[in-house]
């Protein structure tokens, strides 16, 4: 017959509380073994041991109840897959909160040091054709929407070519929850003039001031510093905007880290 330990000897030998212990038994993430009838008196399984090593440590994780018991349920071959994909939403959100609170220490501070946090560009983009969508949307449905308006501009550029730059999204005016742009989605294709039959139109050449953005520097609100710094910079050094800014997607976002960088933010100038 397995050995079955008290209550006492098991938080002791699994670094877990009683008190730690009889909450996993409410929430059914560590049951006892045996509940004895008259008394109350709860025995766990030798073997239960590394479960509940398993759960202290990633409690150490701050990973709330939830999570750890989808792991702790899974089977051992799935759980370190499970953890890496946890590990990396931690990962995520604390770049989105360091750029945060980066653009905030901007924000409370009336603008200072706003330009020392990027690295202001120049560069020559030449005329292009681009297939188009535009929208008047508010920011809560802005990335649903280029999401979904890239990826039918992508695929219609299939039958034109293919896609010959990179995407990029034009922001006629100003969108937040308030504001609703409009928000035009662009696809360059490698034609001379606009084909019939779809909404395209010529982007002229011009010259740009541009920052270059990690996937978590790109959030809301955050990412307004960086459209700040870029406009400062042009004023700055003698230039004027001279047309709509926008976002220029470069990389895969979807399979992009968190540091990794993704997209330009750029304002056409003279």
């Amino acid at each position: 017959m397995a050995r079955l330990l008290g209550t006492g000897e098991f938080a002791r030998r699994s670094r877990l509380s009683v008190k730690a212990l009889r909450l996993y038994e409410r929430l059914g993430l560590l049951r006892p073994a045996e509940v004895d009838p008259g008394n109350g008196y709860r025995r766990y399984r030798e073997e239960q041991l590394a479960d509940a090593r398993l759960v202290a440590s990633l409690r150490r994780l701050d990973m709330p109840l939830a999570e750890v018991a989808r792991i702790v349920a899974a089977p051992e071959g799935a759980r370190a897959g499970l953890l890496g994909d946890y590990w990396a939403g931690v990962e995520h959100r604390m770049a989105v909160q360091r750029g945060l609170a980066a653009h905030l220490r901007v924000v409370l501070s009336g603008g200072k040091g706003l330009v020392d946090m990027y690295r202001v560009e120049q560069r020559d983009v030449p005329e292009q054709v681009v297939l188009t969508e535009q929208r008047h949307l508010l920011q809560p449905a802005l990335v649903d929407w280029i999401d979904g308006s890239m990826g039918r501009l992508v695929k219609a550029a299939g039958e034109h070519g293919g896609v010959a730059a990179s995407p990029f999204i034009v922001y006629h005016g100003e969108v937040n929850e308030d504001s609703d742009g409009p928000v035009e989605a662009c696809v360059p294709i490698p034609v001379d003039a606009p084909p019939d039959g779809v909404a395209a139109r010529v982007e002229p050449a011009h010259r740009e001031a541009y920052v270059r953005l990690t996937k978590a520097q790109v959030d809301f609100p955050q990412i307004l510093s960086a459209y700040d710094a870029v406009a400062m910079w042009i004023k700055e050094n003698g230039f004027a905007i001279h047309d709509a800014p926008r976002e220029v997607y470069f990389a895969d976002f979807d399979a992009a880290g968190p540091d990794d960088e993704v997209c330009d933010v750029a304002f056409p100038m003279r």
